[in-house]
């Protein structure tokens, strides 16, 4: 048996209720990302780069309005899915903008 290298909850809110003082917003954003892609109907893998790998193509990284390109430098086809931002610029999008895909 092995470690997995990530686990995802299906609720946002079960985060709060395992541990409401101790809710990781990392964890949380990128759960909320995975659920909203995942019901849409998109194929979510974990690649060697970034976070998510969408549909074989597309690979995405997820935090916070001070995310930098740092981690999917070189990566074509690379986003940033950004938390407390209201409007994107270039390859950085706002995490909220997934919500409207359910």
């Amino acid at each position: 048996m092995q470690k997995p290298d990530k686990i995802f909850l299906e609720n946002t809110n079960l985060h709060y209720a395992l541990d409401a003082n101790n809710a990781d917003k990392g964890s949380i954003r990128e759960s909320f990302f995975m659920n909203q892609l995942k019901n849409a109907g998109y194929q979510i893998d974990l690649p060697p780069k970034g976070d998510f790998l969408v549909d074989s193509q597309y690979t995405f990284e997820i935090g916070g309005k001070g995310k930098t390109y740092a981690q999917i430098k070189g990566l074509k086809q690379a986003f940033i899915a950004a938390d407390d931002i209201e409007t994107g610029t270039l390859n950085k999008i706002p995490l909220w903008l997934f919500g409207l895909l359910y």
